[in-house]
C-alpha cells in the first residue's frame, strides 16, 4: 500500500489521521512541522503528503513550495480557514487539493485515493513496457531485467521518440526537429551518430527492438511486441 505522509504540529490530528488511514490500509509517516517533513521526505519516499497549513517553522503553503521543487508527489492542504484568498494561495503554491477543517476522514480518504490514481495514471503514461525492457520517462531509466541505463539526455530522447512511434519511418530532418530543435545548428548526421551509439549501446542486450535503416531518407524502429 502506498506511503503517507501527515504534517500537522496539533498531535490530535496526527493520532486522528494516523488511526484512520492506517486503518485504511496505508503506511503513514508522521511530521509535526514542515523542516521534519522535508527530513522525512529526504530519507523516506513517501506517495502523498497531508500538509497543515498553520504550523510554527514552515506553514504549509512554504513547505508545498518546496515539496513540488524537490518532489514528484501530491500535495492535500489541510486548513481551519475557508477564505477564497487562502484557498488562491494553497493552489499558487501547487497544492493538488484542499480540504477545510472541521472535515470527516472519509472525505480526505476519497480524494487521497483519487489524487494516488491520477499520480499513477500520469507516471504510466510516461513508461513504455517491452518484453524484456522498460523506458521510463519520468526518470529517463531505461531498464533491463535487474540493470538500470541511465543514457544521456538525447540519446534517451530519440529512442524514446521511436519508441513511442514504432514502424514509422522518420526523416532525418523530423528527428533533428523534434529531438534537437528548429533552432539546432548542426547537421543532420548528428542524428546518424545517435542511432549508432544505440545500436551498439543495445547490441546484445536487447532483442525487443531494432533500428532500421530507410535509404534515402532516414530511420524506423521496430519493436517486437509481447
Amino acid at each position: 500500500m502506498p506511503t503517507l505522509l501527515i504534517v500537522d504540529d496539533d498531535e490530535n490530528i496526527l493520532n486522528l489521521l494516523q488511526i484512520h488511514l492506517s486503518a485504511e490500509g496505508y503506511t503513514v509517516i508522521r511530521a509535526k512541522d514542515g523542516f521534519e517533513a522535508l527530513e522525512v521526505l529526504q530519507k523516506k519516499p513517501c506517495d502523498l503528503a497531508v500538509v497543515d497549513v498553520m504550523m510554527p517553522f514552515m506553514d504549509g503553503f512554504a513547505l508545498t513550495k518546496e515539496v513540488r521543487k524537490r518532489f514528484e508527489i501530491p500535495v492535500i492542504l489541510l486548513t481551519a480557514k475557508n477564505q477564497l484568498e487562502d484557498k488562491e494561495q494553497g493552489f499558487l503554491a501547487g497544492t493538488d487539493d484542499y480540504l477545510v477543517k472541521p472535515f470527516e476522514p472519509k472525505e480526505l480518504s476519497f480524494r487521497i485515493k483519487a489524487l494516488l490514481r491520477r499520480y499513477a495514471k500520469s507516471s504510466e503514461e510516461g513508461t513504455i513496457h517491452l518484453e524484456h525492457m522498460t523506458i521510463d520517462r519520468n526518470s529517463y531509466e531505461v531498464r533491463i531485467g535487474e540493470r538500470t541505463l541511465l543514457l544521456p539526455l538525447k540519446e534517451f530522447e530519440l529512442l524514446y521518440f521511436l519508441l513511442s512511434n514504432p514502424k514509422q519511418v522518420f526523416s532525418r530532418e523530423q528527428l533533428i526537429e523534434t529531438i534537437w530543435g528548429i533552432d539546432y545548428e548542426g547537421d543532420e548526421r548528428t542524428v546518424d551518430v545517435h542511432i549508432k551509439r544505440l545500436r551498439e549501446r543495445f547490441a546484445g542486450m536487447s532483442e525487443d527492438f531494432e533500428f532500421k535503416t530507410i535509404r534515402g531518407i532516414g530511420y524506423l524502429l521496430e519493436v517486437k511486441r509481447k
